[in-house]
């Protein structure tokens, strides 16, 4: 990103080297937040984990995943959970866990699919917490899933009529949350930037900034 000593000048309009989010905001973001943690919703293959491991060590904090807690808690993973035990004894579960790892913050925590349809986990995320919906369209969620296959709720038939049925239920929910960021196939940095900005806009009552005019490539 930054010009090397044989590098041309950029022109005057270019803002090179800074990236968007300089560390002072995020220490003013992390100020802000207090003892909350700032909670990641959205469907399966929106970006939950890969977003918000590098949303967290952009603001220093740590990343908790809520799917890998519960399974770490149960023994056994979600998949199993389901087939032994059934959907409503997993979320039962969920909404434990995710109760126990809101009292952990500040921190990123990345919740499971589901976790948003609880209503009571919907208050503890307003108590303790800022909910940020990453927010995605059928046919991105359908090339991010279709590279697993540890998706209970996804197991046979058309995945892509799965996904829609879930979005309609799901989506006036999701769209509960603080925040709404949309994910899409653009590199993860670029969203995290866009959270940072909506978070910052929110808790520290700062208007996100225009972004620099980009370089042109050499």
């Amino acid at each position: 990103m930054h010009a090397t000593e044989s590098d041309p000048a950029p022109p005057a309009d270019c803002t090179a080297a800074d990236p968007p989010v300089s560390i002072a905001d995020s220490v003013r973001l992390r100020k802000a937040l207090g003892t909350r943690s700032i909670v990641l919703i959205g469907m399966m293959g929106a970006g939950k984990s890969s977003v918000g491991r590098r949303l967290a060590a952009r603001l220093g904090l740590p990343f908790v995943d809520a799917d890998t807690e519960i399974e770490t808690a149960a023994g056994m993973t979600i998949s199993d959970i389901f087939a032994r035990h059934g959907e409503a004894h997993f979320r039962e579960g969920e909404r434990k866990v995710i109760a126990r790892l809101l009292g952990g913050g500040p921190q990123v925590l990345a919740t499971g699919g589901g976790a948003w349809m609880n209503e009571q986990t919907r208050r503890s995320v307003a108590a303790d917490g800022v909910s940020v919906w990453l927010k995605a369209d059928i046919d991105t969620l359908v090339r991010r899933v279709r590279r697993r296959n540890d998706r209970p709720l996804l197991h046979g038939g058309d995945v892509a009529a799965k996904l829609r049925r879930l979005s309609l239920e799901r989506d006036p929910v999701y769209a509960l949350a603080d925040i709404v960021v949309r994910s899409r196939d653009v590199p993860h940095d670029e969203v995290v930037t866009e959270i940072i900005e909506a978070l910052t806009a929110r808790l520290a009552g700062a208007s996100p900034e225009a972004s620099p005019t980009p370089c042109p490539t050499p």
